[in-house]
């Protein structure tokens, strides 16, 4: 019998990220499916994200006493239930109704942080007012408007937010050609794409009704009069990305913002210097999903220079590709104190919301339980690099002289 994943929506059921994110895309229709997956270009780091994970092997051991496993965990200063933040990701209104709450709901029934993104269909102050609980993280994209951007750090604050995670790798926005394949022109979807829509009813009632596409909740108060809707926030955002983003901008954020500060989008080992002369908090290093350079190093290639550079200094962060518990643990053994996750949940929440989620967030959980067990490492504080083997492709030539290869990439647009 041929394996494969059912052809159902019983999120439930599910017993991995992958098998959630199969379920989503027939679930959701496609421009929505391609917006969440695709990646930049040939999608090449897109897919090198996941092999990075790949092509590091475990080295276990064993009589070890496995009668308590602990994955709780400190992310800038406080404890959570496993060193995981829900990474900043926008517009999931469009995959359900108040995502964004629902999203922050899942992260404090797991105790962890959530990150709510600059252009996210939630308001801040929706959010905070929804999940008080919950530990929230803002993520900012500076714009060209200082007076906004000064705003929205005061936003921030007023609501509680406990850290503000500066994004400052997509000042322009890399090219995702198999998300602009779903277009005939910005926001106007092609007739065979809003037909595929209208043969998702299930979606469109939970995601659409009663009020249509979701605006960016966050972007409102900077929006004429009357200029409300999505496609006036998406255009608003789109002229206002502050292309001149440097260095000084970072440090005048750090003057007005007195909290918590995370640079995200840090793949070289210089730049988190500077991050730490600046007087940064700590480092996201990601190379945004695969979704703006293509070609750029898989963010796991990438990490331990970065902690060699400033891990004793710095709260190191990793995000991109992580799909299971096992990849978690194997960013921690590299160095990273914690990751951050933004497809995992949204795969979970585009099936069942707040509870979609909370699967997405256990799945992980257990599966990082299991790995520090058959690791023979019960503890996360017993995870470093002597867990880990050499990384395939630098290991010693095979007999005849080759290295073995990597297996072929998934057909672009084909992704998990």
């Amino acid at each position: 019998m041929k394996r494969r994943y059912a052809r159902s929506h019983r999120w439930r059921q599910a017993r991995s990220i992958d098998e959630l994110a199969a379920m989503a895309r027939q679930r959701l229709p496609a421009f929505a499916w391609e917006y969440v997956s695709a990646g930049a270009e040939d999608e090449r780091t897109l897919v090198d994200n996941r092999r990075a994970f790949q092509r590091w092997q475990w080295r276990p051991r064993t009589l070890v006493d496995l009668s308590e496993i602990d994955s709780r965990a400190t992310l800038l200063g406080r404890e959570c239930a496993m060193p995981l933040a829900i990474a900043p990701t926008g517009y999931n209104g469009m995959l359900w109704r108040n995502a964004d709450i629902a999203l922050a709901r899942a992260a404090w029934r797991h105790e962890v942080p959530f990150t709510l993104s600059t252009v996210s269909c939630d308001s801040i102050e929706a959010v905070a007012a929804a999940v008080p609980e919950a530990r929230l993280w803002f993520q900012l994209y500076p714009l060209r408007d200082a007076e906004a951007t000064r705003d929205l750090i005061e936003r921030a604050r007023a609501a509680g937010a406990e850290a503000l995670v500066v994004t400052t790798d997509a000042v322009v926005l890399g090219r995702r050609e198999w998300d602009s394949r779903s277009y005939l022109s910005p926001r106007r979807l092609t007739p065979g794409h809003t037909l595929d829509a209208l043969l998702h009813p299930r979606w469109a009632a939970q995601a659409l009704w009663p009020d249509g596409l979701p605006t960016l909740g966050n972007l409102l108060k900077y929006l004429p009069a009357g200029q409300h809707s999505a496609a006036s926030a998406a255009s608003y955002i789109g002229q206002q990305m502050a292309s001149d983003l440097s260095w000084d901008t970072l440090a005048e954020i750090r003057r007005h913002w007195p909290g918590k500060l995370i640079v995200k989008g840090i793949l070289d080992a210089e730049d988190a210097r500077r991050c730490r002369r600046l007087g940064a908090d700590g480092v996201v290093v990601t190379n945004h999903g695969g979704r703006q350079l293509d070609g750029s190093p898989a963010s796991l290639d990438c990490l331990p220079a970065i902690v060699d550079a400033v891990g004793r200094d710095l709260e190191i962060l990793l995000d991109s590709g992580i799909r299971r518990g096992s990849d978690i643990a194997k960013a921690l053994a590299l160095g990273a104190h914690g990751v951050l996750s933004g497809r995992a949940t949204l795969y979970g929440l585009a099936l069942g919301g707040e509870n979609g989620a909370t699967h997405a967030l256990g799945l992980l959980h257990e599966q990082l339980h299991n790995t520090l067990a058959l690791l023979g490492r019960p503890r996360l504080a017993q995870l470093d690099r002597d867990c880990l083997g050499p990384p395939l492709h630098l290991s010693r030539p095979a007999i005849g002289g080759t290295v073995p290869s990597s297996p072929a990439p998934p057909v672009p647009g084909d992704l998990p």
